[in-house]
């Protein structure tokens, strides 16, 4: 369509980002069932009726933890006996039996584990020892302990030290230790404070990396200098003295399980400093197979999940604080709950139950809520071998402590069910393909270099992990030969990853010989990945290289999709292409979104040549801009860094003329919305929009135009989708297989007709008379942080629980109506269709 000027354009979208801000001040949290009132904030944990529970399910609050006399449990178990075991996460241990159905417990139930042991994170009761992870430099220090009784009068009483970890660390140092499915192994996972400890062998090619081409920014800092391998889960045996490298790339993994096919998978951690910026990475649900790198890195440098060198995620879940996890595994739940992956979010209080889908040799997922409330401070969980029910810690940071337990009390069979056969096969040739990920055999290289063209992402990644073990005198040469394109890109992606700097110029002359236009999404993706990897491993380029390879790119970009636009960006800026530069300062002020924007000022910001007084001027007044715009605490540290290496590439003449736009004030705009004229268009009904949704909908609809739209409709600022925008509302990339056309307009037009618990707000009422509406996002000790302004998550309200004297749901969606109301017809339609086609593999830009 056409595009207008209107005067009152800005105040039609203003009005709707008020009306945002005054009902929908916070990311959505659970409605409580009743009003809380002020004791129920006072040395209780959570009472069950103010959890909103799955259908047929029980909650029972079994016990409210003494925070001065018991601590503030984070970690819990069940030994052999049916007992269970929990750990204060700053003290001791305790053993309890489980209270029979109707019954609570007291103080008095609780024995005292009382050895030179305790700030526990994990707890595994198995070949009957209890083993601890222990985070603290006090007792022995951070590492794996293992406690026994030895003269058989049920009480432990020795301590043995089995690994001892690096002394740094805090919460995102030693976790979890788990069982394996055949009895026999240990494994444990550590956050990415640890160092990986002296270990025997490694599933994962020992090339460890940073692999940022181009210098990242650090925003605050935290953990800078700290580089891979870190975030990892190492196997043992039971008396902890070889250990053997399973996967690595984590940034905070909390907890790890294993489903009924003997698959494991984890909930890994986002940083939330990073929200809304191009390398934010939600928290997400990884299925951790053999030899696995994930792909965390500090600051900018994180690694996207479209990286053929890490493996990504089943589904990725939104901002929060992974804690516990556990399947459903001998639950007395409905065949799909036994099954389902089981998830906790310390911060927002949800317990998530994830529906695994075989998908090729790994999985797919989908989210639902389970139990939330607020707050409901999840930090561990089990599912008891004796009862078949589900029991729950809360706690952690001396806040509330509390231990509930999960019962079905719905009519659905509760019998065993068995492990999946659905995707047996191929799990089965992805298993045979990883067990030679601890040996170098050379005939690894013809049984499996098939898979490097599979369209099995996770066979793909186990053969070349395969491959990468094996010397490349055995494969250098078939792999400069082979004939498919995507195969060859995964041999050359390899061949690049162990960088041997005999071959850059072989790597270089055969990443030329690709036609780039012939290329499908992902292959494009595999190319600028693996010249970045020669580049960086192998050696930098000559000046003819890099001629040659601008020539190859330099006509492609902009290109198909944001992510492409960055991938070519950073290629294009690191060779120095000096006429990109128009482009991307157009791409920079016009791009819908503000991660698309801040990654491509990022990577321009050492090119040298190219630049006008004019495109100077846009990049400098498109920092005013930036400067406005919301993200998490490292949000403004990242724009001025960015800014700061501009500004220092200009010479003082420069600088003194472009002083005036250098110097400006912030500009005040929302921050994820388009930069296209609107004006108002009508208050559309569902009755104006049902009769266009079924032919309209058919042929070819413009995704190009229906991303602008996502960002016009102000969308971008509270949902993710294709990985951009914010964190606050669902993720929609999946909503295509969630919603009918009907349902998702419906959605939008009336959000207040169907309001999800998860995406409520809560009216916190003061003892002084004031009011405060927010979600809790944090707590510490007797302080909950409230985020009261869904455009700045990072800042945060704090309430002292001793001042709340009630808190009730709101009563309305935190999406306001009239969203859509500055669009034509033809743009609903346009917009509906994108968010309805994630997946679409004839589209080139949703080709992953």
């Amino acid at each position: 369509m056409k595009w207008r000027q209107s005067a009152g354009r800005n105040n039609v979208r203003n009005s709707i980002v008020k009306n945002i801000l005054k009902h929908t001040l916070v990311i959505g949290s659970a409605f409580m069932a009743q009003v809380a009132l002020a004791d129920d904030f006072v040395s209780q944990a959570t009472p069950p009726e103010r959890l909103v529970v799955k259908e047929g399910f029980k909650v029972e609050r079994l016990y409210s933890v003494p925070k001065k006399d018991f601590g503030s449990w984070v970690v819990l178990c069940e030994d052999d006996k049916g007992r269970l075991i929990a750990g204060d996460q700053y003290g001791a241990l305790y053993r309890f039996n489980r209270p029979a159905p109707g019954k609570t417990l007291t103080d008095k139930d609780l024995e005292k584990i009382d050895l030179d042991i305790g700030h526990a994170w994990g707890l595994c009761y198995a070949f009957d020892s209890l083993y601890v992870v222990v985070n603290e430099k006090r007792h022995q220090g951070r590492g794996l302990y293992r406690l026994q009784d030895t003269n058989g009068d049920d009480k432990f009483d020795t301590v043995t030290l089995l690994k001892k970890f690096q002394e740094v660390g805090g919460e995102h140092g030693p976790h979890a230790v788990v069982l394996s499915p055949d009895g026999k192994s240990l494994y444990v996972a550590c956050g990415n404070q640890t160092a990986l400890p002296e270990y025997q062998t490694s599933r994962v090619t020992e090339c460890w990396g940073e692999d940022s081409l181009q210098p990242r920014v650090y925003g605050r800092g935290f953990m800078k200098g700290v580089e891979a391998p870190r975030g990892w889960i190492c196997k043992t045996d039971p008396e902890g003295r070889n250990w053997e490298v399973v996967a690595t790339g984590f940034r905070n993994e909390y907890d790890i399980d294993f489903n009924l096919e003997g698959e494991l998978f984890t909930y890994d951690a986002d940083m939330e400093w990073d929200i809304n910026t191009p390398w934010y990475r939600p928290t997400r649900i990884n299925h951790v197979i053999s030899g696995a790198e994930f792909g965390w890195r500090n600051g900018s440098a994180k690694w996207p999940e479209y990286y053929s060198d890490s493996f990504g995620a089943v589904v990725n879940i939104g901002p929060g604080s992974p804690t516990g996890v556990t399947f459903g595994t001998g639950a007395k739940f409905p065949a799909k709950y036994q099954k389902a992956f089981f998830a906790c979010d310390w911060s927002y209080g949800k317990l998530y139950a994830v529906h695994l889908k075989p998908n090729g040799s790994s999985y797919s997922g989908e989210v639902e809520e389970f139990i939330a409330g607020q707050p409901f401070p999840l930090t561990d969980l089990c599912i008891s071998k004796k009862d078949g029910a589900m029991y729950i810690a809360v706690g952690g940071r001396k806040v509330q402590s509390g231990i509930y337990r999960v019962t079905y009390t719905g009519s659905e069979s509760t019998a065993s069910v068995k492990p999946r056969s659905e995707g047996g096969e191929a799990r089965a040739e992805r298993r045979a393909i990883e067990a030679h990920h601890l040996k170098s055999d050379p005939s690894a290289v013809e049984k499996f270099w098939k898979h490097l063209g599979s369209d099995d992402r996770a066979l793909r990644f186990a053969a070349r992990t395969a491959i990468e073990k094996v010397p490349t005198k055995h494969w250098t040469k078939k792999a400069f030969e082979e004939k498919d394109p995507f195969a060859k890109l995964g041999a050359l992606l390899s061949l690049a990853r162990l960088g041997n700097e005999k071959i850059q110029g072989a790597l270089v002359k055969s990443l030329l010989a690709y036609d780039y236009k012939s290329l499908n999404q992902q292959e494009r993706f595999d190319l600028l990945r693996t010249y970045g990897l020669t580049f960086i491993r192998t050696g930098a380029p000559t000046k003819e290289q890099k001629a040659a390879v601008i020539k190859q790119l330099n006509s492609h970009y902009p290109g198909n999709s944001a992510a492409e636009n960055i991938e070519l960006s950073n290629v294009l800026g690191y060779l120095q292409a000096p006429d990109i530069i128009s482009r991307s300062v157009e791409l920079i002020t016009n791009a819908p979104t503000q991660e698309e924007q801040i990654a491509i000022a990022k990577n321009i910001r050492f090119v040298k040549q190219g630049w006008t007084d004019e495109s100077e001027k846009k990049l400098f007044t498109w920092f005013t801009r930036a400067a406005g715009y919301k993200g998490g605490a490292s949000f403004t540290n990242f724009i001025n860094e960015i800014k700061k290496d501009h500004l220092a590439r200009l010479s003082d003449d420069r600088k003194k003329a472009l002083a005036e736009i250098i110097n400006a004030r912030p500009i005040t705009k929302n921050p994820l919305s388009s930069n296209r004229q609107l004006k108002f268009v009508k208050n559309w009904q569902m009755k104006d929009l049902t009769p266009l949704l079924g032919s309209g909908l058919e042929g070819n609809r413009n995704f190009k135009n229906g991303r602008e739209m996502f960002a016009a409709a102000t969308c971008y600022a509270c949902h993710r989708f294709n990985e951009e925008g914010g964190g606050i509302g669902p993720d929609l990339t999946s909503a295509g297989g969630k919603f009918s056309p009907h349902d998702l307009l419906e959605s939008i037009i009336d959000p207040s007709k169907e309001i999800s618990d998860q995406y409520g707000s809560i009216t916190f009422k003061l003892k002084n008379g004031k009011e405060i509406i927010g979600r809790i996002a944090n707590l510490s000790g007797d302080n909950y942080k409230v985020i009261t302004d869904l455009m700045a998550p990072g800042a945060m309200t704090n309430i002292k629980t001793s001042d709340i004297a009630s808190s009730e749901p709101t009563k309305f969606s935190m999406m306001p109506p009239g969203l859509l109301n500055m669009l034509e017809d033809d743009d609903i339609l346009d917009l509906l269709a994108y968010i309805l086609s994630k997946g679409n593999k004839d589209d080139p830009l949703f080709q992953k």
